[in-house]
């Protein structure tokens, strides 16, 4: 699908979603909330016959933790180390692939950029079979959690979250679209040491992004000289990402919001920061994953 289909598309999805009212634009499968404007059931169940290929390039994260971002990243990495075009291409969500995308993706040439917000349990079973290479990006729950609460209140295909204390009280309980935090949290820990399996945080992105695109390069088997790298670095800034045409479509300052580390201190209650610090204290603090969130330079 080139960029142009893909900014129509996103632009007829969301006139779709307007005629839809809020109680009926989100709904359960497998026990977990999606959107069902664009991840209706029958496409959900389709997945699970998704034929992976091994040198598929796999992109995961839960909601707003800097899918969009990476997505960016990697197209310029991947367009520098094999010497194709890629910024004509937006890589949906495999979720929101219809049976005319999953043909379209089935007969793609490799390498096939594909990205999801799945829990790792849900994400269909070929992409373990081939050993397919997956970057997981992770980030902050509170920094997710603001995020999450302003892509809610302005992207139509889903419901207004109301007030930011219902939103926190919804994203606490695991009630949102995807599912918990804590839940995606805890099955990537269990997956760390899977060769196939790279977890980033965005933090460490923000904080020295060069030394990320090295990392991720290597990770999918790519050799770039050290010009590319900051030449892809320069391009790859929030603000850079958030002005370029790929991204100029009508939902581009809805994925692209402030893509800040902290904007929390700005949302929490101190109540609500002491409840966030218990869960994550519960499920991450002695988890390798959580050690690398550096929860508390980042959270306290």
């Amino acid at each position: 699908m080139s960029n142009d289909d893909s900014v129509a598309s996103i632009e007829a999805t969301m006139q779709k979603a307007k005629e839809v009212s809020d109680e009926d634009k989100l709904y359960r499968f497998n026990g977990v909330l999606y959107p069902r404007i664009v991840c209706p059931e029958e496409q959900l169940k389709g997945l699970q016959n998704f034929k992976a290929r091994e040198d598929d390039i796999m992109l995961v994260a839960y909601p707003k933790c800097g899918f969009n971002w990476m997505v960016g990243v990697l197209k310029k990495i991947i367009a520098e180390a094999k010497g194709v075009n890629m910024e004509s291409k937006m890589p949906p969500l495999i979720e929101f692939f219809g049976p005319d995308a999953l043909k379209a993706v089935d007969e793609d040439p490799s390498p096939r950029f594909l990205g999801t917000h799945m829990h790792p349990d849900n994400i269909p079973p070929s992409f373990y079979a081939k050993k397919t290479k997956m970057l997981v990006v992770f980030r902050n729950p509170k920094d997710t959690l603001v995020s999450f609460f302003h892509f809610y209140n302005n992207n139509p295909v889903l419901p207004s979250a109301k007030s930011w204390e219902s939103f926190y009280s919804d994203f606490m309980s695991g009630d949102v679209p995807w599912g918990s935090y804590f839940d995606h949290a805890l099955a990537w820990e269990k997956r760390l040491d899977d060769p196939n399996v790279m977890v980033i945080t965005y933090e460490e992105l923000k904080q020295d992004l060069s030394k990320g695109i090295r990392l991720m390069s290597t990770f999918f088997g790519y050799n770039l000289t050290e010009a590319q790298v900051q030449q892809i670095s320069e391009r790859s800034t929030f603000k850079a990402m958030k002005t370029s045409s790929a991204n100029s479509h009508a939902l581009g300052d809805v994925v692209f919001r402030k893509g800040e580390v902290g904007d929390w201190k700005n949302h929490f209650t101190p109540e609500q920061s002491k409840k966030m610090d218990d869960a994550f204290n519960k499920h991450l603090a002695v988890t390798r994953l959580g050690a690398k969130l550096d929860y508390q330079q980042h959270c306290q």
